[in-house]
């Protein structure tokens, strides 16, 4: 056990309640009539606080990224992040606008992470336990075709619709990817090997071994193989669904539909405050756990009965939507400091996208109760 956490099966575990009582303190030391011992007792508990909070993002995002997010009910909780505390040691944020900021997180996290589409996705738990049958694989294939062909729109009005160079490039960060553009690692190795034509092999180009879930799509390279739904088809092949079968308008069934047009509505809104909501709403369910669910149900399947279904598309979002919740939250901080930053609007946009969210995975356990099958 150390300052920053304790030690839980050989993993150091952050104890991010701390933050709080930091700042508290820090507040309490500054309002203190006698003045000399506050100033001494802040220049004391200061660079304690910061180092504390930095270390313990870090260890937020790091135990993110090595752990299994399968059949979480309780996302983890949001934490101000080490570009929140750096501006605030720089000066660039009062100590009371970072304090204002933490209470904003903690109402996202009850208003959004407590949806009930979050915490209690009935369709997705019961498709986890791989007892599918193919008529209602093709079926749940062709409604999610649908809406994720659909959210390149909303995609697209995103991008068309944001109000700063920054967001519009956040955005794009995103659409270029789904389109295809495979995220750039930084580092000299990644760049080593994307330089290397060998490297990606063309019937590998949407293989998640290969293919990149960190990093920028600036700078990276485009591949057709790469698009989100190119890989879709795939596994729509191997369930006897052709190209001409998916993905359209016409395949949907009307709480798809639903969903489709809300996304478009919200995630593409012309109102920034309320796309802003919508957009880290949706990404931040998509990295909720609900894709480990779908996964869990396709290697079951693939193990028992379609040796030979590919599931490209399923197991390297499960991997790359952390990467897309990261961008909506730099994104966030970006916007959320600025004047006329509008909350209501933001958790209007939030809490509606979360609701046409859940008509469309209850339409389709509606369809499974009911026997109904497009």
């Amino acid at each position: 056990m150390n300052a920053f956490g304790k030690r839980n099966g050989g993993r150091l575990e952050p104890i991010s309640w701390l933050v709080p009582y930091f700042l508290k303190l820090r507040n309490v030391i500054s309002s203190s009539d006698t003045v000399s011992l506050a100033e001494a007792a802040y220049e004391l508990v200061s660079p304690i606080m910061n180092s504390a909070c930095v270390q313990m993002a870090k260890l937020n995002e790091t135990h993110l990224s090595t752990s299994s997010p399968r059949h979480q009910a309780h996302p983890q909780p949001l934490t101000i992040s080490p570009r929140i505390q750096a501006r605030l040691s720089h000066g660039e944020l009062t100590p009371d606008q970072v304090d204002n900021f933490s209470l904003f997180l903690q109402r996202v996290d009850r208003e959004f992470m407590q949806h009930p589409i979050i915490t209690n996705n009935k369709y997705t738990r019961w498709f986890s336990h791989g007892q599918a049958s193919d008529e209602q694989l093709r079926h749940f294939i062709r409604q999610f075709s649908v809406f994720s062909n659909q959210f390149l729109v909303a995609a697209l009005y995103k991008v068309i619709n944001a109000p700063t160079l920054q967001q519009s490039r956040a955005s794009r960060e995103i659409l270029l990817n789904e389109l295809g553009v495979i995220y750039r690692k930084t580092s000299k190795n990644r760049e080593a090997e994307t330089k290397d034509g060998n490297h990606l092999d063309k019937d590998q180009d949407g293989d998640p071994r290969f293919v990149s879930t960190e990093g920028t799509v600036d700078g990276g390279i485009c591949r057709f193989g790469a698009a989100h739904f190119e890989w879709l088809t795939k596994v729509a092949q191997g369930i006897g669904l052709g190209y001409g079968e998916i993905g359209k308008r016409r395949h949907g069934r009307e709480t798809t539909l639903y969903f489709c047009d809300e996304l478009h509505a919200l995630y593409g809104s012309d109102d920034p405050q309320i796309a802003e909501g919508a957009s880290f709403a949706v990404e931040n369910w998509a990295s909720a756990g609900f894709w480990e669910e779908l996964v869990d149900g396709f290697v079951k399947i693939k193990e028992n009965r379609l040796k030979d279904l590919k599931l490209a598309f399923f197991t390297w979002h499960s991997r790359v939507e952390a990467q897309h919740a990261l961008h909506t939250l730099e994104e966030l901080e970006a916007v959320y400091f600025e004047e006329g930053f509008d909350q209501d609007k933001f958790f209007q946009g939030g809490k509606k996208i979360l609701d046409a969210i859940r008509v469309f995975w209850e339409g389709l356990e509606n369809d499974r109760m009911n026997n109904v099958y497009q």
